[in-house]
């Protein structure tokens, strides 16, 4: 499955999950761990950031660019209380321009350079790759949860 299949099936997938019932949203993938509703409102804020961070390589190559905390989004969004409804939204929207600006630019500006302030030196195309990684790392874990 190439690149843009990855990113809309996950998309899909993604979006499905955040029609379930509070019960399932509430399951964890394991002790101290965050629940399904955790991931999704997490998977909206990542595609915030990694929205972001593609938009800025494009624009100013070669630029630092800083890391989240993931712990201190959950905690200062409060994602306990956040309605569910503007994550998805907020996934869906930003899903769709992710997938426009993969089309509209890969393969050719794949190797474009950012500075990531804990990995750094990254291409265009590895944070591409990271979207799709990150958004099926996430799914796993809740389909982990409501097993």
């Amino acid at each position: 499955m190439d690149l843009i299949e990855r990113l809309e099936h996950a998309r899909d997938e993604t979006l499905a999950y955040f029609d379930l019932p509070e019960d399932a949203l509430a399951c964890r993938y394991g002790p101290d761990k965050w629940s399904v509703r955790f991931l999704l409102h997490h998977l909206a804020d990542a595609e915030t950031v990694l929205n972001d961070r593609l938009r800025r390589v494009l624009s100013e190559p070669r630029g630092v660019i800083w890391a989240f905390d993931q712990d201190a989004w959950a905690r200062g969004l409060d994602y306990e209380h956040l309605p569910l409804h503007l994550s998805r939204d907020i996934f869906r929207a930003l899903r769709e321009g992710i997938i426009h600006l993969a089309r509209t630019h890969l393969p050719e500006k794949a190797d474009l350079e950012f500075v990531h302030s804990t990995m750094g030196v990254r291409t265009l195309g590895q944070e591409f790759e990271k979207v799709a990684e990150h958004n099926e790392h996430h799914l796993a874990q809740i389909a982990q949860a409501l097993r």
